[in-house]
Formats: C-alpha cells, sequence, structure tokens
C-alpha cells in the first residue's frame, strides 16, 4: 500500500479528536518502539520529511520525534490495518526512544532476536556460566577448551556433508541441528553471538 493510499484510505474521524494511533516499529529488529498519535497534518508531515511526525497531546501541536533530542525516528514504511484506523509506522531509529534514556518505552532492548535460536544462546550461555561440568554436555564441553570445541564442530560439518549425499531426509535434518548447536557453542567460546556474524552478513549486502 502506498503512503498516498493510506491518506486516502485512513478514517480519522473515528475519534473525535481526528487522530489514529501510530504503533512505531524497528524495521530491523521488529521491536515495538512506541506508541504516538497522527492526525492527517502529521502523517503528511512524516511522509513529506521521512521524520515520524505525532501531534502531541499535551502540547497541542505536531511534533517530531528527537526535534530537541537529535533521536529522530527515520521513515521506512507505512502500513494501514484492516479497519482503516490504525498505522503501523516501520522505522530506523537514531537513539533511545523513550525520553527516561531506554531503546523503547516499555523500557525494553532493541535488540535483534532470532527467536528460538536466541533462546538457545542464551541457555547456552546460563550453561556456561554455571559450569556445572558433572550435569551439563554444554559446561563440560566448554571446559575442554576451544581446541575440542573446534574439533566438536568439523567433525558435525563432515556428517552434514556425509548426510546430503544420503537420501535420508531425518538423518541430515539432525546432523544440521547438531552442527548449529555446536557452532553457537563455538561462537560464545570466541566471546561472540550469533548477531555478530548477522552484521558481518549486513556489511556485505550490497
Amino acid at each position: 500500500m502506498t503512503n498516498r493510499i493510506i491518506i486516502m484510505n485512513i478514517d480519522f474521524n473515528k475519534s473525535p479528536d481526528g487522530l489514529v494511533p501510530a504503533i512505531i516499529q524497528d524495521a530491523i529488529t521488529n521491536k515495538v518502539l512506541m506508541l504516538g498519535y497522527m492526525n492527517n497534518q502529521a502523517l503528511q508531515q512524516t511522509i513529506d520529511s521521512k521524520l515520524v511526525t505525532f501531534f502531541s497531546r499535551t502540547k497541542q501541536r505536531l511534533w517530531t520525534k528527537g526535534e530537541e533530542s537529535g533521536n529522530v525516528l527515520n521513515l521506512v514504511d507505512i502500513k494501514l490495518d484492516c479497519d482503516n484506523d490504525t498505522l503501523l509506522v516501520f522505522v530506523n531509529p537514531k537513539g533511545p526512544i523513550c525520553h527516561k534514556g531506554s531503546d523503547t518505552c516499555w523500557n525494553g532492548d532493541n535488540n535483534e532476536s532470532y527467536g528460538f535460536i536466541s533462546k538457545l544462546e542464551n541457555t547456552i550461555s546460563s550453561r556456561i556460566e554455571n559450569a556445572d561440568s558433572q550435569k551439563s554436555y554444554v559446561a563440560s564441553l566448554f571446559a575442554k577448551g576451544i581446541n575440542k570445541v573446534a574439533q566438536k564442530v568439523g567433525e558435525e560439518a563432515v556428517e552434514v556433508v556425509i548426510e546430503a549425499k544420503d537420501n535420508n531426509d531425518n538423518l541430515f535434518l539432525e546432523e544440521s541441528a547438531d552442527l548449529l548447536f555446536h557452532y553457537l557453542m563455538l561462537l560464545q567460546v570466541k566471546g561472540f553471538k550469533l548477531n555478530d556474524v548477522v552484521n558481518v552478513l549486513k556489511g556485505r549486502e550490497k
């Protein structure tokens, strides 16, 4: 949906003050950053300037986020919901969002998350920190040092290649899971997380 169509279709009359809620979401991390309100003029200025502008109910005027702090919201895209009365605004934020200094207005961190993979990374970190090598496979392998962890990654990579040449999809997926798990371990042994690798890939994007 183009921005012009959004302006034409949005129903500002559902609210007596002519405002619609605008949910602000990071275009990269997909984290919800804040909630603001826009009238027709605020939406038009947002589209024209590419800087997210709200109608401030407190100041009773148009207010461009970051006009004083410099922590602006660079517009990426706008979507209109099915009832034509709520905006989802995708942005690239510059600096903290909340006036209290946090990344979001819910005091959350605006970091990229990879769902279950991020959860698995946290589990690996917890096992390493607890360092109970008697009960934890992760802790026991970590205790053997980087050479053993790297060796395990190599072994699992070979298994993936072998199974890729076979027709057993289940074994291929099992070995792939083992490879990914041990690679996540190796990253942490080296002091990194998956996001560090993702950032390298982003740097190669053309």
